[in-house]
């Protein structure tokens, strides 16, 4: 469910808890960093979705936005089936404007980056005319914080929170994007009015980019 006004203030006042403890699911009341990024980019959705990259179990198809899309990724993420594998990502196997938006959840910096551009104009191809695309991002900081926070994590308590050690990072891909490459990528692949909003709730550390198909 969305959350609340109340739940928002919550989730801001004890950010920097979320952070720390790294909790996959919500609890204490408090939101889990990744709902709480699922939360601020299914409001952006315009209808049925294709969610690339999308992890372990589809999460945001299936659950923030009741099956009314297809997640795709390269990697087999426990609770996906062989309908969700894509071996080649310079081409989606889906038609021309079949899609009301795109997203790209905390994981174009794991695009390599020779094919980032050809990926971006697949999302622009698959998109309907007046559909839009969504990719989130955080702050340079925390994003290399995070990844090295994981990576801890999972090694002292023996978790499985890190899905880039589980897959491996392959030679072009990042811990993160600067805003420019993000905007410029997007305006490259002929996305127009692109806007960035910030998460409040994440203290402005992380953010999520708005283009449109016109």
């Amino acid at each position: 469910m969305p959350r609340n006004k109340s739940q928002k203030i919550k989730d801001f006042i004890f950010f920097p808890l979320r952070a720390i403890t790294l909790f996959e699911h919500d609890r204490w009341g408090l939101s889990a960093l990744s709902s709480e990024r699922f939360d601020y980019v299914s409001n952006e959705v315009c209808g049925y979705c294709l969610d690339v990259g999308c992890g372990k179990y589809n999460l945001f198809i299936e659950k923030y936005l009741q099956g009314k899309g297809k997640g795709i990724d390269v990697f087999q993420y426990k609770g996906l089936s062989s309908d969700h594998i894509v071996k080649d990502i310079t081409k989606f196997p889906f038609g021309d404007a079949t899609f009301d938006t795109v997203t790209f959840i905390g994981n174009i910096n794991h695009v390599p980056a020779s094919k980032r551009d050809i990926e971006l104009l697949e999302a622009y191809r698959c998109l309907k005319h007046g559909g839009n695309i969504i990719v989130t991002m955080g702050n340079p900081v925390t994003e290399i914080l995070v990844h090295k926070l994981v990576w801890l994590y999972d090694r002292l308590f023996g978790t499985n929170y890190d899905m880039d050690s589980e897959r491996g990072m392959s030679e072009g891909e990042a811990y993160y994007l600067l805003d420019s490459e993000i905007m410029d990528r997007l305006f490259k692949a002929g996305f127009k009015d692109i806007t960035r909003k910030k998460f409040l709730t994440q203290w402005f550390l992380n953010c999520l980019y708005v283009g449109w198909k016109k």
